[in-house]
């Protein structure tokens, strides 16, 4: 038995183009203005980059009300509704937006259907930061659909002019099941102009997919509030994965999870580092867990560019 123990270590993992500059972001916030920098909700959902920022001077607040006038706030990757900057602009705070620009993409075409007079149809999970700052776009056109079992709920207006959008970290095959069920009851549904669940989700979740089969045990590596991280982990039991957990570190590894497992899957969610995977992958070498398989289904090589206030001047 021991020499079957082995780690299939998922690729792509970790962070995605939108948290690496949102991260990034407030580091260079902080290197040109100094401590502190404030910061709306977390940066990501992440702890360990939250906690390591906030080390460095980073503030971190729930509204913008609680920054001092005047100063420097930071906008997390989740973006912000219209009622967040005007806010910000009537206390003169100096904003520097990290949304990502894969959920800008989301906001602009709530807008546009809202001008066009549709009804909008978002799907995503209630309460979460993206969702609330794409709704606050166009409050009195949104409804918020979360799953399939929601879709009952739904009324419109005009059948002929109803559009879904939605989170860009939801599960692949939980939307589209959504997007099923809304058909069935609205068969004129328009779909948005381009998938908008984001890449790296879907890269991660098609990774995990890969090899979720071969899998006894499958560790996620990310924080409870991180809803792609969390959405891992479903995806994995969904598609053959014996058994599955969510951990921030390694430490949080119960022992016991690996009586009897032969194959453990490893990936981490987009907001990542790599580091903490690496402590995870240390922790499974101390248990005999040496052999690690990486199983790659997509190459990544996009890259968003700072926040203007933020990239380096050109020379002239």
């Amino acid at each position: 038995m021991a020499d079957q123990k082995r780690v299939l270590l998922a690729s792509p993992r970790g962070y995605c183009a939108g948290v690496d500059r949102a991260v990034e972001t407030v580091e260079r916030a902080l290197d040109k203005h100094g401590a502190p920098v404030y910061v709306r909700k977390e940066i990501v959902h992440n702890r360990h980059v939250v906690d390591t920022l906030a080390e460095r001077g980073a503030i971190f607040v729930d509204e913008t009300d609680e920054v001092p006038e005047g100063s420097i706030v930071v906008f997390s990757a989740h973006g912000v509704s219209p009622e967040v900057h005007k806010t910000a602009e009537e206390r003169n705070l100096k904003t520097i937006d990290a949304t990502c620009p894969l959920v800008t993409k989301v906001h602009q075409e709530a807008k546009r259907f809202a001008r066009d007079d549709y009804d909008i149809v978002l799907i995503g999970h209630e309460g979460h930061e993206e969702v609330e700052g794409t709704a606050g776009e166009a409050p009195s056109h949104i409804q918020l659909v979360d799953g399939p079992d929601a879709v009952e709920n739904v009324r419109v207006r005009d059948e002929s002019k109803v559009v879904w959008l939605s989170q860009t970290t939801l599960s692949v095959d939980e939307t589209m099941e959504t997007v099923t069920r809304l058909r069935e009851k609205l068969p004129l549904l328009n779909d948005p102009p381009s998938d908008d669940i984001c890449y790296a989700t879907q890269n991660r979740q098609g990774a995990v997919k890969a090899m979720a089969p071969d899998c006894d045990l499958v560790i996620v590596v990310g924080s409870t509030n991180s809803s792609n991280s969390v959405r891992l982990v479903e995806v994995a039991l969904q598609n053959g994965a014996k058994d599955g957990h969510l951990v921030d570190y390694a430490k949080e590894i119960d022992p016991a999870w690996l009586d009897g497992v032969n194959t453990v899957g490893v990936t981490s969610g987009a907001s990542v580092p790599e580091i903490l995977v690496q402590g995870v992958l240390d922790f499974l070498a101390g248990y005999g867990y040496t052999d690690v398989d990486t199983v790659t289904t997509a190459e990544e090589t996009l890259t968003f560019a700072l926040p203007r206030e933020l990239r380096p001047a050109r020379n002239s």
